[in-house]
């Protein structure tokens, strides 16, 4: 295999207290060091990967957000322990959820910036490598 691993993912946004609000407040993401760039943004850990968001300057705007995100849109997931619980939760912050349901594990949102963001509950219909569930 010539990679090891996934050591992050970088999405765009276009607020970045925004983006804390929802990424580090909502979801609860330790926020962790990020060299000056020369533009904004902030990065968190997420697990053993690293979750980069970049506010691009003036034309660059990001996506803005339409819908609750979809299965197959360009996206991040975050592994989670309790499906319902967390369902309940996104909700209860007013976002609009594509629940897959218990079965599959997965639900979809959109973050303030239009980017798609999985949740996922392992054991539902994941996928293996060799016969192994991963």
């Amino acid at each position: 295999m010539l990679t090891k691993g996934t050591h992050h993912v970088s999405l765009t946004i276009s607020d970045l207290d925004a983006a804390r609000q929802f990424y580090g407040e909502l979801l609860g993401l330790p926020e962790i060091v990020r060299p000056e760039m020369g533009i904004r943004g902030t990065w968190y850990q997420a697990g053993s990967v690293q979750l980069h968001l970049i506010e691009p300057p003036g034309e660059m705007d990001a996506p803005k957000a339409e819908g609750n995100g979809s299965p197959i849109a360009n996206h991040i997931a975050f592994e989670v322990e309790d499906y319902g619980a967390t369902k309940a939760r996104l909700e209860e912050a007013g976002l609009e959820v594509l629940g897959l349901g218990d079965v599959a594990g997965q639900m979809f949102v959109r973050d303030p910036h239009g980017n798609t963001v999985e949740f996922i509950q392992p054991g539902g219909q994941v996928g293996t490598v060799d016969g192994r569930r991963v």
